[in-house]
């Protein structure tokens, strides 16, 4: 399982990202990998951004930033707002072991897309 926390849907390093993972599907498909998009914007904007930018992946809400908390990828501050996610990549294994974790404090750096790949591809 790959879960893919970004900051806001629209921004131009997050559309990127996110139709990176989307134009290399095929490579996604063929390790079986489940994919999940995770911000702070509503339900709302998060579903109207996967299908303007046509995502074969869910991306979900994290409205009320629990998830984003758990795994401490919130930003104090993100130019004036209070808790956005930061750009983060944490691949799972199906014996629920995490086999990557990436944090980024720029969030106009995008992930390692190779080794997010080489995480899926050595997880059981």
């Amino acid at each position: 399982m790959v879960l893919l926390f970004f900051p806001l849907a629209y921004s131009s390093v997050c559309t990127t990202e996110l139709c990176a993972i989307r134009d290399r599907w095929s490579d996604y498909e063929g390790l079986d990998a489940r994919v999940f998009g995770i911000s702070v914007d509503s339900p709302f904007v998060t579903e109207r951004f996967r299908r303007d930018q046509r995502l074969p992946f869910p991306l979900l809400s994290d409205f009320n930033r629990d998830v984003s908390r758990a795994y401490g990828v919130l930003y104090d501050e993100f130019y004036g707002l209070k808790d956005v996610a930061k750009r983060a990549v944490f691949v799972i294994g199906a014996d629920g072991v995490v086999r990557m974790a990436w944090v980024s404090e720029d969030a106009d750096t995008e992930p390692d897309y190779e080794a997010i790949h080489v995480a899926l591809a050595t997880a059981p």
